[in-house]
């Protein structure tokens, strides 16, 4: 009678996607005969390889397990840092080259036709004794999908948010079962794969922060777009990318660093962002301990702006991070609606100075009550979170009417005028007083009418060089037969 009701389906029922066990997981790649590698744990124990072991048939996958916790063992099987540290993307790529060389150099080919070779490794710190520091690290495998082909590799970076060293270990034993089996059996869907690697986790355990694909079967893969899954999927709050296009740790670029960021749309990027970055660059480097050696320029897309029409819109995205990257400048993507969110973020990293650059309407908002009502303490609380530290506001005007908008005769809410007055004559909002009026009349959402429409002359509103790339690479809806077509009629 039970087996029969394992039958019966009513209206209504919904198909559940049974998520294998961890131990199923490893099973699995464990009875298969040809997937065989090295395990390589730094920090928190062997705790991936030992899900392998329990799982049973652990002698047909793993041909080596160590873990080098002594710096001196470890520098001399992987080599020095030059920055003395062990925790690093560094650190674990030497662990993945050396471990893959291993296997190449003694396990023989003729010997093992068939073998799909891989090499798991994580390099990582625990909570300290203290409680202080959550502790984060450095996990990736190497590995190949077919005996005679190239190498692939996924590499990510994972922030700890329990505060127990014992549940930091075993959080990480299944993150690494996650992710052999995704990138043995998901590598074809990466976007899946980045997904299945909270399974039998939860988002308090652990954030990731950073991933990178590389290799033959993640050639068509852009790095930047599984950033924005990243903050997309609620894994982390915020990546960055470089104008190389490459996903970059935000805590190894921005840590001590003086910070001047800008929040836009950037649907496309404009002569007038570009002069709003110019000119607050050149204010804020003349500030007292900012060094411009030491400074960090971000430019900022949040999740709202990237669903500005509904829905993200991938190739939106791409569009708008290729003229970003195109002009030299770091990308962050973001899941802070508030300014004060952003501040912390940075904090978080640094006790520099920090620059916000922003036109005269993005900061009337920020007066704006109703963004805040989420907090105990209301708007308090965020300015509170705001300007605690040395942060500066650099206000580009807009004009209106033939007026000209600064932060002198800008309008606020009745209620929030003395508190504008208070952060204005403390001299935390600062007018960009050299600019290019004629920029003013320039309107992000204007130009990409234009292109989209095939009205002529948005071309002249935009960076030098950005035409051509929206033209050559077709962005933003850009189509040459449509003015070809108006053009002949």
């Amino acid at each position: 009678m039970a087996g029969n009701e394992l039958n019966i389906k009513l209206k209504g029922d919904r198909v559940i996607t049974q998520i294998p066990t961890t131990k199923d997981k490893a099973l699995r790649i464990n009875l298969n005969e040809n997937i065989y590698g090295t395990f390589a744990e730094i920090g928190a124990g062997q705790e991936t390889v030992r899900h392998f072991f329990r799982a049973g048939g652990s002698s047909g996958t793993i041909a080596k397990a160590m873990s080098a916790y002594d710096k001196d063992f470890s520098d001399a099987i992987y080599g020095n840092e030059d920055d003395g540290r062990y925790v690093t993307e560094s650190r674990l790529k030497k662990m993945l080259n050396h471990e893959v060389r291993l296997i190449e150099e003694r396990l023989k080919r003729d010997k093992h036709p068939n073998k799909m070779f891989f090499s798991y490794a994580n390099t990582v710190a625990t909570i300290d004794f203290a409680k202080q520091f959550k502790g984060h690290g450095w996990v990736g495998i190497k590995y190949q999908v077919e005996p005679d082909e190239d190498y692939n590799e996924i590499t990510l970076h994972i922030r700890f948010k329990e505060n127990d060293a014992r549940l930091q270990q075993e959080t990480l034993g299944i993150l690494g079962v996650n992710l052999i089996y995704g990138a043995f059996y998901k590598y074809n869907d990466p976007k899946k794969l980045l997904r299945y690697l909270y399974d039998h986790l939860d988002k308090d355990q652990l954030e990731i922060d950073t991933i990178n694909f590389s290799g033959p079967r993640f050639a068509n893969v852009d790095n930047r777009l599984m950033s924005l899954q990243l903050v997309r999927n609620g894994m982390t709050d915020a990546v960055m990318f470089s104008p190389d296009g490459k996903n970059i740790l935000p805590a190894a670029v921005l840590y001590k660093k003086n910070i001047l960021a800008i929040r836009g749309s950037f649907r496309p990027v404009t002569r007038v962002n570009m002069d709003m970055y110019k000119r607050s660059l050149e204010m804020f480097s003349q500030e007292n301990k900012v060094d411009k050696e030491n400074t960090f320029v971000v430019f900022e897309i949040t999740l709202s702006n990237l669903r500005s029409e509904g829905e993200i819109d991938e190739r939106d995205f791409m569009d708008r991070a290729e003229l970003l990257c195109s002009l030299g400048q770091t990308v962050m993507i973001s899941n802070f609606q508030e300014y004060y969110r952003v501040v912390e973020y940075f904090s978080n990293y640094t006790k520099a100075r920090m620059g916000l650059v922003m036109g005269v309407n993005n900061l009337v908002d920020i007066f704006d009550e109703k963004y805040y009502r989420h907090l105990s303490g209301g708007i308090l609380e965020a300015f509170g979170k705001l300007f605690y530290r040395d942060l500066k506001v650099y206000l580009y005007p807009m004009e209106v009417d033939g007026e000209i908008i600064t932060s002198q005769n800008l309008k606020v809410h009745p209620r929030m005028k003395e508190l504008y007055k208070f952060f204005a004559y403390n001299g935390k909002v600062v007018d960009v007083t050299d600019f290019d009026r004629t920029n003013l009349k320039i309107f992000s959402r204007e130009v990409l009418k234009m292109i989209t429409s095939n009205i002529p002359g948005w071309e002249a509103m935009l960076p030098i060089g950005i035409p051509e790339l929206i033209k050559q690479h077709h962005l933003f809806g850009y189509d040459p037969n449509k003015i070809l077509e108006e053009e002949e009629v």
